[in-house]
Order: structure tokens, then C-alpha cells, then sequence
């Protein structure tokens, strides 16, 4: 959880709601193909998703959705060389007579694939598909477009399964030989990919994406790391940026200790909102005592899950914060550790299934992997067990909870094979069409602090700052009308709102 993981909860919301489609890339990060903006972009029917992708693909996709594969370099230092796929789908607009163009997605992560979730989520952008061709893609290193490998199905049950917070030299030295086996399993089954697949190279690609769809101007909707997508894109491109929503903000200023911090922070914040609200509706509802000892038990001791599975530690916290990202969730939480203090695993254990993009059946897709290869190729910082022995501190009083997991998830890029290109990202965007930038107020995921601070960055006249009192990752499908009609009236007929807006 070191960045943001919406697509977590949405591919757990996949689940219960069942709908979406695939795609294919035909490249496979190797093959020469025409990787110019006078490329054709060849649509056809979408095929079946893969087993990997079963987690968010209910049925079979319908006659709306088309597929098709955008052609990139591999190296865009080198844009002769190899190429790589990057696998598209879309629906095109209700109303053409007023179609705008293309509205571009990207659900975040990194990692999260968009060709499965803006299926599975069309519903709730119906208003926005009449004027737009909506549309999403698997960014590089992702699904479809040579998705990251790195462990198989079992050894990734092990992985996730095992110790996050050790307590003990041996524990330590364990789990950091588990961190380096990992890196070496991602290196030997996806190293051709791993030095390419940051966030500055994806942009490009949206850039290519715009031009082969035939939009003057990218039109953008960009949630969770999907927002620090965009502004990295704003940076590259301004005067190509169109009408763009960012929404659910990862702060551009923080380095990767600061990210963790403040998510430990929106986490813990999120826990005691549940907490409140769970005490104020119904009489079983756990305390964060209650919840810290059922961890430290499990600890010690997991309890039976599914399938002859186990709910361990990291497992069961993986899926207390899984919950936390929608209060459509805080049910499953409540009953969830009532299950497991009475020995039965299942519910935390699902939650934490769908934190790691494992479906029912045992196949994992690339979103962790994924995230862990973007997050590596886009920061510089590399640390160390003495580093996180020295941030120990202050992510305890962050988080009693998940302080200790928060902390030691930052050693995910120690020993990684590739270099990573920034300290913090780059969004300065002078001279680009006005942005709308929306916080939500209880956002676990990525705090509310960086909304503004994004704003900032993006720069007088490009940052509109738009803020959600609520609870949950993200505003737009939140429910809540007032952000609603908000965006759909800046999406749609391009009116701003004022700078500071609040909806409640």
C-alpha cells in the first residue's frame, strides 16, 4: 500500500457486481510495429478476459465495448527499437451528433487495468458517455500491454501470506530475503520491461493515444495514481491538455516516506470514521483495541480461511484496509473480524484477495507487480532495514494499526533491477486549459492534504480545486449529487466551477 490502490476496491466491487470485458495486446514488448501518431488504431469485437482477469470480468463483454492495440517504443529514447502493445477499449458516444471526443480513463494503482474496470463501472459514467467516446487502457507493464511478472499463483500465496512486520532480527533478515527473492523472480520474468514501465512513459503514450484517436486535445478523467498520471502529462504536454478530472489526489510533493506516512495517517483516519459510524448504527461493531489484538493474535497464530488457506496477519490487515476504501465495505469489515476472532478467516481473507488481485480461483493478475515495477522505475529512493528501523517511530504514532506494514512496505524497491527516475514528480503545467482537482475529506488512500497540494503545483489558472466532506477513495462515484453535477458540467459543457468549491 505504499501508493495508492484503488483498483483494489474496485476489482472487489467487480466482484460482487460482475461486468466487464478484455483486451489483447499482440506485441509482447518485442515485435517492430508502426509506433507513429498516423497509426491506424484497428477496432474490433473484444475477446474473452483471461483467468487472470476473472476477478473483475463477470460475463462476456457486450456489443458496445471494441478493442484494439496502440503501438509504442519500448524505448522512446530509442524509438526505432522494439515496440510494445498497449491494449484499448471503448465505447463510443450515445449522442454523436455532439460528441466531443474521447474520454480517456485511468483508475490507478499503478497497476490497475483499465480495459476490466471501465466495463465494469460504465454504468456510473452513462451521463459522460453521450458526448464522449469513453475509453481506458492497460498502461505499460500492466494486463494486457505485458503486464509484470514476477512469482507464480503459489509462491504469491506464500508471499502474501508471510510476516510484513518483523519483530526480530531473524524476522527481519526473512523478510528481506523475501523482498530480494521477489525482485530477482520480476528481473528474470519481466526485466526486458522493468526500465520503461514509469509514469513519465505512460504519459507519453496518452499523448499517442490522443493523436491515433484523432483528438486534437486529451480529455482526461484520472483517479487515485491516475491523477498523478495526468499531471505528469499536464507537465509534458499543457497545451495539449483538454477538460481533465483528478480525483481521489496523490500529493505530488511527498517522496515515497511521505507517501507512506500520510497514507498511514488516511488509514487510521478512515478506521476511526468506520469506527464512529459503526457504533452509532449497530451493537457488534469492534474497537481498535479489539482489532490491534486480533492482529497480534494472528500474529502468533492464523485461523482457517478458505479453501485450506489460512488468514495470517499481513492477509487479515490487507483486507481491514481493503474495507476502508468505500463505505459500501464497512459491513464486511464489521463482520469480517467478528468471523475471525471466532476462528473463521474467510471474510478478511477475500478482502485481502482482492487487495492482491488474486481471483477465486487462485489466478493473480499483474496489479501488484505491476505497481511494484512502476513505483521502482518512477522514484530514486532505495531503502534500507536501518532507514525503516528509524521511521519505525513516527509510523506507529501515525497508525497503531498499520504504522509497522506502512513502514516496512517501503523496502519494495530495495534490490530492484531497475533505477527509478525521480525524487517526486514533476506536474508544473503553465499555459494548460484549467484542471479540476477533487479531495475528498476521510480519503484513506490518498489524504486530503493533496488535493491542494496538487493544485499548487499544477499552477495559478490550471488547478481547481474541488473538496468532498465524505468518507471513502475518491468523490465522483462516491454518490454524493453535488459532485456530480459539478463534474458532469465541467466535463461536459466545459463550465469551471469556482476555485474552492465544497460539496457535503
Amino acid at each position: 500500500m505504499a501508493r495508492s490502490v484503488r483498483t483494489g476496491a474496485l476489482l472487489l466491487a467487480a466482484l460482487l457486481a460482475g461486468a466487464a470485458a478484455g483486451c489483447s495486446s499482440d506485441d509482447g514488448g518485442g515485435a517492430r510495429a508502426d509506433t507513429s501518431a498516423r497509426q491506424k488504431l484497428d477496432w474490433k469485437s473484444c475477446p474473452p478476459p483471461s483467468d487472470s482477469e476473472d476477478a473483475s470480468t463477470g460475463r462476456a463483454p457486450g456489443d458496445a465495448w471494441e478493442c484494439a492495440t496502440l503501438h509504442a517504443p519500448l524505448d522512446y529514447g530509442h524509438p526505432k527499437g522494439d515496440s510494445i502493445g498497449i491494449a484499448l477499449i471503448r465505447a463510443k458516444a450515445t449522442d454523436p451528433d455532439h460528441r466531443i471526443g474521447s474520454l480517456l480513463f485511468n483508475f490507478g494503482g499503478p497497476g490497475g487495468s483499465g480495459i476490466t474496470t471501465l466495463p465494469a463501472f460504465a454504468e456510473d459514467y452513462k451521463n459522460l458517455r453521450t458526448r464522449y467516446d469513453l475509453v481506458s487502457f492497460d498502461p505499460r507493464g500492466v494486463g494486457r500491454s505485458d503486464g509484470v511478472r514476477c512469482l507464480g499463483d503459489k509462491d504469491l500465496d506464500a508471499y502474501y501470506a508471510a510476516d510484513s512486520t518483523p519483530d526480530d532480527g531473524g524476522e527481519r533478515r526473512a523478510f528481506l530475503d523475501r523482498v530480494k527473492k521477489y525482485a530477482a523472480a520480476c528481473e528474470k520474468n519481466s526485466g526486458k520491461v522493468l526500465a520503461h514501465v514509469g509514469t513519465s512513459n505512460a504519459a507519453r503514450d496518452m499523448d499517442l493515444m490522443r493523436q491515433a484517436l484523432g483528438d486534437d486535445k486529451l480529455h482526461y478523467f484520472g483517479i487515485s495514481y491516475g491523477t498523478e498520471l495526468g499531471g505528469v502529462y499536464a507537465h509534458l504536454f499543457p497545451k495539449k491538455v483538454g477538460r481533465a478530472l483528478l480525483d481521489g489526489v496523490v500529493d505530488p510533493t511527498n517522496d515515497p516516506v511521505q507517501s507512506a506516512l500520510g497514507q498511514a495517517k488516511g488509514f487510521q483516519l478512515a478506521l476511526g470514521n468506520y469506527l464512529r459510524a459503526c457504533t452509532a448504527s449497530r451493537d457488534n461493531c469492534p474497537t481498535e483495541d479489539q482489532i490491534k489484538r486480533l492482529l497480534d493474535r494472528l500474529d502468533e497464530r492464523p485461523v482457517p480461511a478458505a479453501e485450506g488457506r489460512e488468514l495470517t496477519q499481513p492477509l487479515a490487515s490487507g483486507g481491514i484496509a481493503q474495507s476502508l476504501y468505500s463505505k459500501d465495505y464497512w459491513d464486511y469489515l464489521t463482520e469480517g473480524v467478528e468471523d475471525a476472532e471466532n476462528g473463521d478467516g474467510k471474510i478478511l481473507l477475500a478482502l485481502a484477495d482482492s487487495m492482491n488481485g488474486r481471483d477465486k480461483d487462485g489466478a493473480y493478475s499483474s496489479l501488484q507487480a505491476s505497481l511494484n515495477a512502476v513505483t521502482c522505475a518512477d522514484f530514486k529512493q532505495r531503502y534500507s532495514e536501518r532507514d525503516i528501523e528509524g521511521q519505525l517511530g513516527a509510523f506507529r504514532a501515525a497508525s497503531p494499526v498499520f504504522g509497522d506494514s506502512m513502514a516496512w512496505s517501503l523496502t519494495q524497491c530495495t534490490g530492484w533491477p531497475a533505477s527509478g527516475e525521480w525524487q517526486t514528480p514533476e506536474v508544473s503545467a503553465k499555459g494548460a486549459a484549467p484542471m479540476l482537482v477533487v479531495g475528498n475529506t476521510g480519503d484513506p488512500a490518498t489524504p486530503y492534504a493533496g488535493a491542494r497540494k496538487m493544485a499548487r503545483r499544477l499552477g495559478p489558472g490550471v488547478g481547481v480545486e474541488l473538496t468532498y466532506k465524505g468518507e471513502g477513495h475518491g468523490a465522483y462515484n462516491s454518490g454524493n449529487a453535488c459532485v456530480k453535477q459539478a463534474v458532469d458540467a465541467y466535463l461536459l459543457d466545459g463550465t469551471v466551477p469556482k476555485n474552492g468549491k465544497v460539496c457535503s
